[in-house]
Order: structure tokens, then C-alpha cells, then sequence
């Protein structure tokens, strides 16, 4: 399992010069034009620079903690940046804010979410970032839009893989796919190709 994640002393925003890090992000809507949500965020992404380089499908899916709220529609998008994670996170929470995200009951009703599932192989843990995300093995409709674009993607405390921690979850929420392709804005973005930017999974089936 690699260290994790120092921040470096010398630009505390950028990785070192010509690299860039590739992330999933997980993004989630339950007020009004869901779907429409997700893609201004996608949109929003891409203006402030961040790379899209695939999109799960879109899923309506169950509420979890707090039952008695509108159903989400999730999806899963793997970016590549030159932001460090800390600055990543910064720049995602902007995104919400300026979608004018209002942070009421906690796990309630949301009109974004914009989640740092994983940093390429890194496990960060500070006070404000802890990556991998610490439920994304433990979510249903994290892990099948996770596992659409990326199935061998391996978690990299757990040493489990994307598909693998799919196939065994707890989460018995509903997920339902929805048809066609996310970002069919500029029809650049289809579901379905595996993501390959990450080790294959070692452990047995």
C-alpha cells in the first residue's frame, strides 16, 4: 500500500510541473432538474480546467441514511487535473457552492454532490480530505456506476477491486440504470469502456 499523500512544500496547488493525477468523482442530485444538475457540474469541471476523460451512466437510485427524501440520480466521472487532492476538493466545493448548494440536514436532500471517491493509487487522510473516500466501499450507488467505467480499479487500502467490492456490498439499495449516455452535450463522454489507469486487481474471485 503506498504512503500517503504529503503535500508539497513548494507549490501547495499544483503537482510538480507536467503531471497531472487522474481522479473519480462521484456526483449525485435529488432537487430539481437532477440529470440537468450533473451535467452543469461536468460543465463546471471542464470550464475550471479539470479534464473529463469518461462518464458512467446515470442511475436513479435508493436513499440510503435518510429514507424519507426524493430519490438521487448518480453517476461516476474519471477526471485528470494538475490540482493536488486538497486543491481538487477546493475547487469541487466551489462548483457546489456556486450551484448554490445549501448544506441543511446531513445525508439529506442535496441540489449537488460532488464526491472524491479516488486519487490515482494515493491514500491521503487529513483533517479536511480522507481518500479513498471512507464509504466508497460501503455504497451501492457509488460502487455500479463506479464499476461501469472502471471494474478493475483497485481500492488501494482494501486491495480489493472496484468490481469485486461491487459484487460482495452489504448496501442492498436499489440502483437502476437509466438508458443512454451522460454528457450528450458535446457527445464526447459514453458509458460502457473500463477505465484501464489503474492496477488490476491480485486478490481471487
Amino acid at each position: 500500500m503506498p504512503p500517503p499523500a504529503q503535500m508539497n512544500g513548494r507549490d501547495a496547488d499544483q503537482l510538480d510541473a507536467g503531471r497531472t493525477l487522474r481522479y473519480f468523482l462521484g456526483l449525485g442530485s435529488n432537487l430539481g432538474s437532477k440529470a440537468g444538475n450533473l451535467a452543469e457540474a461536468v460543465r463546471r469541471l471542464e470550464a475550471r480546467g479539470v479534464r473529463v476523460l469518461k462518464a458512467s451512466s446515470l442511475y436513479k437510485t435508493e436513499p440510503v441514511d435518510v429514507p424519507d427524501q426524493p430519490w438521487f440520480v448518480n453517476a461516476v466521472v474519471l477526471v485528470e487535473s494538475g490540482l493536488r487532492p486538497e486543491r481538487l476538493l477546493d475547487l469541487l466545493q466551489d462548483i457546489e457552492r456556486g450551484m448554490k448548494r445549501r448544506r441543511g440536514r446531513s445525508k439529506g436532500p442535496r441540489l449537488i454532490d460532488i464526491d472524491l471517491l479516488l486519487a490515482g493509487r494515493r491514500v491521503i487522510r487529513t483533517r479536511r480530505l480522507v481518500v479513498p473516500h471512507p464509504r466508497l466501499a460501503a455504497r451501492r450507488f457509488v460502487l455500479v456506476p463506479l464499476a461501469e467505467i472502471a471494474p478493475r480499479a483497485v481500492h488501494p487500502v482494501l486491495r480489493r477491486s472496484v468490481e469485486i467490492l461491487r459484487r460482495d456490498v452489504a448496501d442492498g439499495s436499489l440502483v437502476i440504470k437509466r438508458p443512454g449516455a451522460f454528457w450528450t452535450p458535446a457527445k464526447r463522454i459514453r458509458p460502457g469502456r473500463p477505465a484501464k489507469e489503474f492496477p488490476h486487481d491480485q486478490s481471487r474471485t
